[in-house]
């Protein structure tokens, strides 16, 4: 098996060290892909060709858009291999949602491509008649990227579409576990074209390699989605940094007794079993309104055991495995802590190892959680659907402000004003009416509410754009000409 390098100045390289790393195949165990270990003197040497390379930012704005529509239809061509390699790696089913996650991947390069055009400044009245003032956005410079291992095609273009379309130069550390993904994903990059030093990638270890280009004095901003525990080091360690951070969530979700609960049973189990519950905006804590609470409980057991565990490559398969083994030690841990705690386990709760793996989990339903568990205010990350019970809307709302994220919030009722009322009064970024708290579309700002755990600024569409740019006013006086 090949040992794939690192990408930096235009040219796939070995690691300073030699060092190298297997990602595996989470469904059995099998290596994917050799991988180089990269180093902080690996960073510094793409530190040092993106900011070589920072002229790219005055390249016209429809010269940078024409290469994220090659960068796009590059991917477009390579859409078989992009979504082997992802369900592959990651563990997600191939037909249902590796698929899904590329075209999402394309249409984020695309999206870039038509947002840019329109990424406008202003022109600014002063006191002074014989002075103009014009705003307008450029790019930040280096920017560090760190991106996880749950979306490993998507996420990444989250932050590469819009940093490349605005004319930044990136340094992106992905996730180990799936650094395959992110090597075919940066091939595709630069077969479309990217000037050398634009992108540069390396992969390892990431308190070695991801702390060096967030902390690096030659990095100018820091974009990372992953956990809010990392997501607080990292500020830490980029302190002064323009930030774009989109970390950890666990909804939360409220149902009142008036909604229609078999529509939010069948809502719900998507948004808490897609990708196996891997989703910072999946479906983890349901808030329900007691006289509702046993119903939507039976509801959501049938819906559990609907699902088709297995290879991740099989057609009919609807949740594969987990990705690793911390998240599946989380899973055993909060279902012990919460039915210590009173909960009853209504479904799963358990590994399937028979399956041909230990990250393999059972759709688990837990019901009369209580607010003192660790899933309340610990983000599950798996296919966990936790249930507890309230009486009145402002209870409710006390229980949902209790948690600590704030990233997307979902309410379920036959009421437009009690529904609005209730989003209108909720922390987060994001809150769907009637609908699960996983929907979102590539343009729509998505990010954490102030206050919370879940993270500073947006990702989506033009917001993302703004957020990886600095606005600069420029003034003249037309005497002086």
């Amino acid at each position: 098996m090949d040992t794939h390098g690192l990408f930096i100045g235009g040219e796939w390289v070995a690691s300073d060290s030699g060092e190298t790393f297997t990602s595996t195949n989470p469904a059995d165990g099998t290596p994917v892909a050799v991988l180089s270990r990269g180093s902080r003197s690996d960073v510094d040497a793409a530190v040092a060709a993106a900011t070589a390379a920072l002229e790219f930012r005055y390249a016209p704005v429809w010269e940078r858009a024409a290469l994220c529509e090659r960068i796009a239809d590059t991917m477009a061509e390579r859409r078989d291999a992009l979504a082997a390699a992802l369900s592959a790696e990651q563990g997600k089913p191939l037909a249902t949602e590796a698929y899904g996650e590329v075209d999402t991947a394309i249409d984020g390069f695309r999206s870039a491509a038509a947002h840019v055009k329109h990424l406008a400044g202003a022109a600014l009245p002063l006191a002074d008649a014989n002075k103009r003032a014009v705003s307008r956005y450029e790019a930040r410079g280096v920017y560090a990227i760190v991106t996880p291992w749950n979306f490993p095609i998507n996420i990444p273009t989250e932050y590469l579409a819009p940093g490349i379309a605005t004319g930044n130069c990136l340094v992106w550390v992905p996730a180990p576990t799936t650094s395959h993904c992110a090597v075919l994903l940066a091939e595709c990059l630069a077969d479309a074209g990217v000037p050398p030093g634009v992108l540069n990638l390396v992969t390892g270890d990431g308190p070695v390699v991801g702390d060096a280009a967030v902390a690096h004095p030659g990095t100018h901003a820091v974009g990372f989605t992953g956990s809010t525990a990392t997501g607080r080091r990292i500020a830490e360690r980029a302190a002064g940094k323009p930030l774009l951070l989109e970390l950890g969530g666990n909804g939360p979700t409220i149902v009142f007794a008036d909604a229609d609960l078999g529509a939010a049973a069948t809502s719900l189990a998507a948004g808490a079993f897609f990708n196996a519950g891997q989703c910072c905006s999946a479906t983890e804590l349901i808030l329900v309104q007691r006289d509702a609470a046993g119903e939507l409980a039976e509801l959501l057991v049938a819906e559990a055991n609907r699902q088709r565990l297995g290879d991740p490559a099989a057609a009919d398969t609807t949740m594969g495995p987990l990705n690793n083994a911390p998240v599946a030690a989380k899973m055993d841990r909060h279902v012990a802590d919460a039915t210590a705690r009173g909960a009853r386990l209504a479904a799963g709760g358990h590994r399937l190892p028979d399956l041909g793996s230990e990250l393999y989990y059972a759709p688990t339903v837990l019901a009369d959680v209580n607010p003192d568990a660790d899933l309340y205010t610990e983000e599950s990350f798996g296919p966990m659907l936790p249930l507890v019970a309230f009486d009145t809307e402002a209870e409710a709302l006390a229980l949902a402000q209790g948690a600590q994220f704030g990233l997307v919030g979902s309410v379920w009722t036959r009421s437009a004003g009690l529904g609005f009322r209730v989003a209108e009064r909720l922390r987060t970024g994001i809150v769907n009416i009637n609908e699960h708290s996983g929907y979102w579309e590539i343009h729509v700002p998505f990010g954490g509410g102030s206050g919370t755990g879940s993270g500073v600024g947006r990702l989506g569409g033009m917001a993302t754009l703004e957020a990886m740019t600095d606005l600069k006013t420029v003034t003249f006086d037309l005497t002086r000409f």
